[in-house]
C-alpha cells in the first residue's frame, strides 16, 4: 500500500523507514514555536530542574497574542521571555512589533517542505501551506521538546479533500473552508491528516494555502497540507531559501485515505459561519441584512497582504457605515510595509478603518471587544461565545471581501454587489 503525506514525514522525523497510522513514534521536530505561552514553558523548565536545551536553534518565540502588553503581569511575562532568549542564545525571537507567529515564521523562511513543526497554538496546522507537517501542542510538550528534542506522536490516518476550481466570482479560500467545515462538522476530521488536492490547489498562492491549512483545525485536523510545488519553491527562493535546503514530501499515488471530501468551488457562493460555532455555516443569502456593530479584518487566517488588498479593492471610494467600527489588524510588520508602499493602507484609512499594530488583536480578545448584544463580522477562524468580549455578543465569520462589503453597508452583505 502507498503512504500518505503524514506517514512519510513522521517516519523521516522519527528516523524510521516507515510509520503507519496508529503507531506511536518518537518524533524529532525541526522547529518548536511558542507564543505568549513561552513564559509557561520557561516556568515548566524551572520545575524540571534543568536549563539545558537540546537545540536552541530549533526554538522560535513570538510575542503575538497580547502585543503590546496591557497589564503589568503580561509585561513581566514578556520580559521573562526576552531575558530567557538572550540568556539561552535563542536567535528566532520576535517581539511585540513583529506580528502573528505563524505568518512571521513563514515570511522569515523558517518553515520549509518536509519539516515537522510543533507550536503552542492549535492553528499551527497553517505550516502545511509550505508543505510542512504543522500541529499544535501544549506548553508542557514544547518544554519537553526543548529539553529532549523529541515528542511522541501517534501517526494519523489521512483524509483527501479535493477542491475543484476555478472559484466562482466573489468567493475565496475562506469560503471554500467554511463550506468544508459546514459539511464535515467541527469534529469531521478529528486527529486526521488533511491533504488538499484538486484543480483549485494547482499553482494556488501561498496566502490561500495558508487559509486552507489554518482553518483545517476547525474540522479537528491533526495537520493539513498542500504539497510543495513550483509556487512553494518560488516563495521560499524569494526569502533566500534555495531548493537544496529542504526535502519535499509527497503522498504516493496509491496512498490510503480513510475519508474523502469534495468542494466544488466553481458553484460556490460566499459562506458565513453563524454564532456560536464554526460549523454553523450558511450561504450568505440566508443571513444577508444582519446588522453589525463591528467588522474585524485580522487573524492568521485572513490578515495577510492579499487579504487586505482584497478588502481595500471593495472599500476604495466608499466609507464605513455610520455607527460601525472597522478594525483591521495586519498579520505582520512586513505586510504593513507592503500596504503602505502600494497605497492599500491609505485606502483602508480613508474608508474609516482603525488599523492596529500587527498581531493577533481581537482574534485573541486583545482589543476590539464587544459589549452585550453587539455583533461582529470577523475574518478570524473562530466565533465562540465570549471570544471577543461579552458572552452575550455574537460573531459571524466570513471572507475579507464579505467583511469589506459588510463594513460599507453596516449589515452582512454579499461582496458580489461591489464586483463588476
Amino acid at each position: 500500500m502507498g503512504r500518505a503525506f503524514a506517514e512519510k514525514v513522521l517516519a523521516r522525523a522519527a528516523g524510521l523507514s516507515e510509520a503507519r497510522p496508529g503507531e506511536i513514534v518518537d518524533v524529532y521536530p525541526d522547529l518548536y514555536m511558542s507564543h505568549m505561552a513561552s513564559w509557561r514553558c520557561i516556568r515548566t523548565l524551572e520545575k524540571l530542574g534543568t536549563d539545558k536545551l537540546y537545540d536552541p536553534d530549533r526554538i522560535a518565540m513570538v510575542m503575538d497574542h497580547i502585543s503590546p502588553a496591557r497589564i503589568p503581569k503580561t509585561a513581566d511575562d514578556q520580559r521573562m521571555c526576552r531575558e530567557f532568549a538572550v540568556r539561552k542564545g535563542i536567535k528566532k525571537f520576535y517581539d511585540v512589533e513583529a506580528g502573528i507567529a505563524h505568518v512571521v515564521l513563514m515570511e522569515e523562511g523558517y518553515i520549509r517542505p518536509g519539516m515537522v513543526v510543533i507550536g503552542t497554538d492549535s492553528h499551527s496546522t497553517i505550516y502545511g501551506a509550505l508543505g510542512a507537517f504543522g500541529t499544535g501542542v501544549g506548553f508542557s510538550e514544547i518544554t519537553a521538546a526543548w529539553v529532549t528534542g523529541k515528542l511522541w506522536m501517534k501517526v494519523p490516518d489521512s483524509i483527501k479533500v479535493t477542491i475543484e476550481g476555478p472559484l466562482a466570482r466573489g468567493t475565496s479560500s475562506k469560503d471554500v473552508m467554511l463550506k468544508l467545515i459546514g459539511t464535515l462538522t467541527a469534529d469531521g476530521a478529528t486527529y486526521l491528516s488533511v491533504e488538499f488536492h484538486g484543480s483549485y490547489t494547482q499553482g494556488l498562492s501561498i496566502s490561500d494555502r495558508m487559509t486552507l491549512c489554518n482553518l483545517a483545525m476547525e474540522v479537528g485536523a491533526k495537520n493539513a497540507v498542500v504539497c510543495a510545488d513550483e509556487t512553494t519553491r518560488s516563495y521560499l527562493a524569494e526569502r533566500g531559501v534555495p531548493s537544496g535546503h529542504y526535502a519535499e514530501v509527497h503522498p504516493d499515488a496509491d496512498a490510503v485515505y480513510v475519508k474523502s471530501a469534495t468542494v466544488d468551488g466553481r458553484s460556490l457562493a460566499p459562506q458565513i459561519a453563524c454564532p456560536h460555532a464554526v460549523d454553523n455555516v450558511k450561504p450568505i443569502d440566508q443571513v444577508a441584512g444582519t446588522k453589525v456593530d463591528q467588522v474585524f479584518i485580522g487573524s492568521c487566517a485572513n490578515a495577510k497582504y492579499e487579504d487586505l488588498v482584497e478588502a481595500a479593492r471593495i472599500l476604495k471610494g466608499h466609507k464605513v457605515a455610520p455607527g460601525v467600527r472597522l478594525l483591521v489588524s495586519p498579520a505582520s510588520k512586513e505586510i504593513v510595509a507592503r500596504t503602505v508602499k502600494d497605497g492599500t493602507y491609505s485606502i483602508l484609512l480613508e474608508a474609516g478603518a482603525l488599523i492596529t499594530n500587527p498581531g493577533c488583536s481581537a482574534c485573541a480578545g486583545d482589543g476590539g471587544v464587544m459589549a452585550d448584544g453587539e455583533v461582529t463580522l470577523s475574518t478570524a477562524n473562530r466565533n465562540f461565545q465570549g471570544r471577543m468580549g461579552s458572552y452575550n455578543a455574537e460573531i459571524y465569520l466570513g471572507s475579507p471581501a464579505v467583511a469589506a462589503a459588510t463594513a460599507i453597508r453596516g449589515a452582512i452583505t454579499d461582496p458580489r454587489e461591489f464586483l463588476s
